[in-house]
């Protein structure tokens, strides 16, 4: 196989991922790109594995984050040859998230006694939880994200996305191994096995347990065009929009819940009007939640600091300051040198400060709410720092921004996988869709139509106690890897020693 084949075969890998995920769900292609990827670098020296390595994270992100164009171009104004520039420079870029973790895999890993197999999936999910943080990190496009309908969804309590992507990444590096016409011993073959039947038995379990009566939620998806959203004359048929839209819901139910800067002015500029939300959700004795911009003056106005927020009203209680800011949506970096550039860079949400990582939750009524506003809730370390004392999850988002692409279903089935790690019921409130009510185990059981002005309602039952994810998090699955990969870096060294 020519180098060329070879680096054309892992871009084909890398967007195998994309296809495994939602909307398409083939799973099974996630377990052909790692194995197919553990073939491409098994004879590779460790510099060509930087750039084959390159080559799948391209297709990775390349196929599954090319909504990035639509962000940029249709909302944010670039011209389509500018626009499609950042997004190649965008995906190349993050074509470094594998690239590394494939070096190290050659270098390091690959040659070491079990590097092949539990090497390789070791260093893969190592290199998902790398991109979870490293320059405020995109969580997105992760193997276990895939499979919430398979066996291996029984797994997520208790190892969360990262264990799912372990075993993904292992029995398609196994088959690579056994395809390459090397003897497999029957505790590789047994260990694949237990670990997809142990995700079956695992799926019976019942970690959490119901806490009271379910409560009656409605969902207002108002469907207002992003084009449309922030222009001053529509400001107060927004507001009629959300206040005749919800005067029939206080009364049927216990909690009224409007996306992502739903009222699109600061609080401080609509506080008169959403005094007079929270009286008539009061006398309904409801709660409403709801995003909106958030103003702090400052000794100075260049001191002021704005948040994109969530605020509790009637009945419920309490303002959560979003903490992870999305790059060029809600913050510019280099903001002097760039913002001047693109009229991309002067959206409405393109100046905000990130929350403390110390606020409370939102209160309805005695019910503790774990807040997340849009992107944060594809990160599972910050979710599940709210648990267990939290009683259920609330996630709102703009996914406008998404525009008619995959990006809105991929982002609904993170928050799929959220409920099913945490065993709490998710509500998931957007302004063009997907609004859902999602259980303990990660099904959808009420849901808007996107692009449709609707209300969603249902039923959110509490649940208390924890799962162990809950209480954990990735930690253990984590560490759990890099032993591994330390155990064949170090333990051919050890015996060597030994036996002198």
């Amino acid at each position: 196989m020519t180098m060329w084949l070879g680096h054309g075969l892992a871009l084909v890998a890398g967007a195998l991922v994309t296809l495994s995920l939602a909307p398409y769900n083939f799973w099974p292609l996630a377990i052909v790109s790692t194995g197919l990827l553990a073939w491409l670098l098994k004879d590779l020296s460790p510099s060509q594995t930087l750039l084959r390595g390159w080559f799948y994270g391209l297709g990775l992100f390349g196929s599954g984050s090319s909504w990035v164009y639509v962000s940029i171009h249709v909302y944010g104004y670039a011209s389509a040859p500018l626009a499609a520039f950042l997004t190649i420079a965008f995906c190349c870029g993050l074509g470094l998230f594998c690239s590394i973790p494939c070096y190290l895999y050659g270098r390091f890993v690959r040659d070491c006694p079990g590097g092949q197999h539990l090497g390789f999936a070791a260093v893969f999910v190592l290199g998902e939880w790398w991109r979870s943080w490293f320059l405020t990190g995109f969580p997105w496009l992760y193997l276990g994200y895939g499979h919430l309908e398979t066996p291996l969804a029984g797994w997520a309590p208790l190892s969360g996305v990262y264990g799912i992507s372990f075993i993904v990444a292992l029995s398609g590096a196994t088959l690579s191994l056994a395809l390459s016409n090397k003897q497999l011993i029957r505790s590789q073959w047994s260990l694949l096995a237990a670990l997809w039947l142990g995700g079956a038995v695992l799926q019976t379990i019942d970690w959490t347990q119901a806490k009271g009566e379910p409560l009656k939620v409605a969902m207002v998806q108002a469907n207002i065009p992003q084009q449309e959203k922030w222009r001053p004359e529509n400001y107060q048929p927004t507001l009629d929009l959300y206040r005749n839209t919800s005067a029939r819901l206080w009364a049927e139910n216990d909690l009224v819940i409007w996306p992502e800067a739903a009222v699109p002015a600061f609080y401080q500029r609509a506080e008169y009007w959403m005094k007079s939300i929270d009286r008539i959700a009061k006398a309904n004795d409801a709660t409403l939640i709801t995003g909106i911009p958030w103003y702090q003056a400052g000794e100075t106005k260049e001191d002021g600091k704005r948040y994109n927020s969530i605020v509790g009203l009637g009945k419920g209680s309490g303002v959560y300051f979003k903490q992870r800011l999305v790059p060029f949506g809600e913050y510019v970096p280099l903001e002097n040198i760039l913002k001047s550039t693109l009229e991309f860079f002067e959206l409405p949400l393109s100046n905000f400060s990130a929350g403390s990582s110390d606020q409370q939750g939102i209160k309805a009524g005695d019910i503790t709410l774990a807040p997340f506003i849009c992107y944060e809730v594809v990160y599972p370390e910050l979710v599940s720092s709210w648990l267990p004392q939290a009683d259920m999850l609330i996630t709102i988002s703009n996914d406008a921004w998404f525009g008619k692409s995959i990006g809105p279903l991929q982002h609904l089935q993170m928050a799929q996988m959220r409920a099913l790690e945490s065993g709490r019921t998710m509500l998931r409130s957007t302004g063009t869709g997907v609004t859902a009510i999602i259980n303990q185990r990660g099904q959808i059981v009420a849901r808007g139509e996107q692009f449709k002005q609707t209300v969603v309602k249902g039923e959110a039952q509490v649940f208390a106690g924890a799962t162990p994810f809950a209480l954990t998090g990735s930690r253990p699955i984590l560490l759990a890897c890099l032993a591994l990969c330390l155990a064949c870096i170090f333990l051919p060294i050890i015996q060597a020693k030994m036996r002198r």
